[in-house]
Formats: structure tokens, sequence, C-alpha cells
């Protein structure tokens, strides 16, 4: 991770979860043992779930999977986002630290 464009938005957006120190998240499995769709980075703040799907630029968008799985992340009360650069990811920091504010 790291290389890619895509890998670089994660590093980006992993740095930012780490620096908020009461957010919990994981990237969930990828490949054959990982469910598909889930989105990249799976958060916690405050009892809210939070799905995060990276890509590489704003043309890229989700698969009909990733959206269906977010979609039902939001349908369960959760709020989902898309993250591309770092104005995307500072909207997901925005809504993190609005709900800690809380």
């Amino acid at each position: 991770m790291g290389a890619t464009p895509e890998g670089k938005v994660k590093k980006k957006l992993d740095t930012m979860l780490k620096s908020k120190r009461d957010v919990w998240y994981f990237p969930p499995q990828a490949g054959p043992f990982g469910r598909s769709g889930v989105p990249d980075r799976i958060a916690c703040v405050a009892g809210q779930l939070i799905g995060i799907e990276a890509k590489a630029d704003r043309t890229k968008k989700p698969t009909a999977m990733q959206q269906q799985c977010m979609d039902k992340i939001e349908a369960a009360g959760g709020k989902c986002f898309l993250v591309y650069d770092q104005e995307t990811i500072n909207k997901v920091e925005e809504y993190i630290d609005a709900i800690r504010m809380g």
C-alpha cells in the first residue's frame, strides 16, 4: 500500500484516523477471505459507524457492490464517505470532530 494513487489516499486517511485518539478503525480483510463491497475502512466514533471508501481520484466511482454496501450501512444508521484527496479526507475529519464534540 502507498505506491498506487489509491494507496496514497489510504495512507493519508490512516494518518488522519490515527491522529484521533478516540476513534476505532480497521481495514477489512480483502481478497478471497473478505466480504465483497465492504468499504476500505470501517470506523467507530462515539457509537457511530462510519464506512470510508478510498479511490485514486474524483473520476473513480464505487462499484455497484460497494455502493450497495454503503447504502445498507447508511440505512442502518451509519455514515459513509468516498475519499479521493485531502479535501474529501478533511470532510471525514470534520464529521468525526463534530461527533466527538456532540
